[in-house]
């Protein structure tokens, strides 16, 4: 928990990054844990937290200059501790796959983990990507809504989701350069 509490936005500001509804905030984190990182970390090794759990005057201090969302946005995302607008918990971290980067250095191929992450986690809140260190949001949502955005150039825009062609099927052709050179993912 320490990990998902750290905030360099709550440290800069000096404001305490608690939940106000502990029990919410661990009911939502226990399943973004258990359903799809402590998977991620068992499939492809090391993970890194840049970024989870955030309280309401956090996120609020992150918004604008440090590209947080809104609160309202970001219930059951970023802020585990409320509940959205259609009552439902949830969770969202954003984490650095370790096994990736070295193959993310050399081909700039960031959708290699991000259709290995389609094919073979229940991302069930969603996939974000990010061009540092092909960082992603990743998220536990109460109702499932699977998909990929990324903001990584020149490919900004939707990898998939629901309604388009590419969502159903292996995407393994994607990712198996990947696969063999890091010797992961199996």
């Amino acid at each position: 928990m320490r990990d998902m509490l750290y905030s360099e936005i709550a440290n800069h500001y000096g404001i305490p990054n608690i939940p106000d509804d502990p029990d919410l905030a661990i009911a939502a984190g226990t399943r973004l844990c258990e359903d799809l990182l402590e998977p991620i970390w068992a499939k492809l090794g090391r993970i890194s937290i840049r970024s989870a759990f955030r309280s309401c005057a956090v996120n609020e201090a992150g918004i604008g200059k440090h590209n947080c969302a809104r609160n309202e946005a970001n219930y059951a995302g970023h802020i585990w501790d409320v509940r959205d607008a259609d009552d439902c918990m949830g969770a969202t971290a954003c984490i650095v796959v370790h096994s990736f980067l070295s193959y993310y250095e050399k081909t700039g191929h960031w959708q290699a983990l991000a259709w290995w992450l389609h094919d073979n986690m229940p991302h069930n809140g969603g996939i974000t990507f990010y061009p540092k260190l092909a960082a992603f949001n990743i998220s536990w949502y109460e109702q499932p809504v699977r998909h990929i955005y990324s903001y990584i150039p020149p490919n900004r825009g939707w990898l998939t989701k629901p309604d388009m062609e590419n969502y159903e099927g292996s995407h393994e052709a994607e990712y198996q350069a990947w696969i063999d050179e890091a010797g992961v993912g199996r």
